[in-house]
């Protein structure tokens, strides 16, 4: 198995990006409540806060802060897109490798991960996951994406519910 070369700081925030294999599919929107679960169960498992998160048709951006001494972002995901794929009938195809390996065709096999050094990256990194919607061409203002916890930052004061519009 290939020893990938990430960043790991216990304890630290990070910008991940999730991606399907089929871009251009609405799996994931189509099935957010079997993803919210997957999510829900991961991080009662192994725990970790949701700084922002934003699921759109085919990827999800989130940023999360892991416990004190943990570093193990990558499992997490791992478990995620594990939980979600065992949520949906197995209608998609698979490739010969990926039948081979007993894998499903939902996800892309890696995922990104960036780690937030300050303040001004968490800023950065939190205004890219609440505008990806508006970036797509999904809405013409962020308020009107309803995955995202753009919302939860309104509700706490942090935005204004007009940031982010074409208008």
């Amino acid at each position: 198995m290939a020893n990938y070369r990430r960043m790991r700081v216990a304890g630290g925030t990070y910008f991940l990006t999730v991606t399907l294999l089929e871009r251009g599919s609405w799996l994931l929107v189509e099935n957010i409540d079997a993803l919210r679960e997957a999510v829900r169960l991961t991080r009662r498992e192994r725990p970790f806060h949701i700084d922002g998160w934003v699921v759109l048709p085919d990827h999800f951006h989130c940023l999360i802060t892991l416990p004190p001494g943990d570093f193990d972002f990558s499992n997490r995901i791992k478990a995620i897109k594990i939980r979600f794929v065992r949520q949906l009938a197995a209608t998609e195809f698979r490739n010969a490798a990926r039948t081979r390996k007993g894998e499903r065709g939902i996800w892309q096999r890696r995922f990104w991960e960036h780690v937030i050094r300050d303040d001004a990256d968490y800023v950065r990194h939190l205004d890219y996951i609440h505008r990806n919607p508006l970036k797509h061409e999904l809405v013409s203002a962020v308020v009107n994406w309803p995955h995202s916890t753009f919302h939860r930052y309104v509700t706490n004061g942090l935005y204004p519910p007009d940031w982010c519009s074409i208008d």
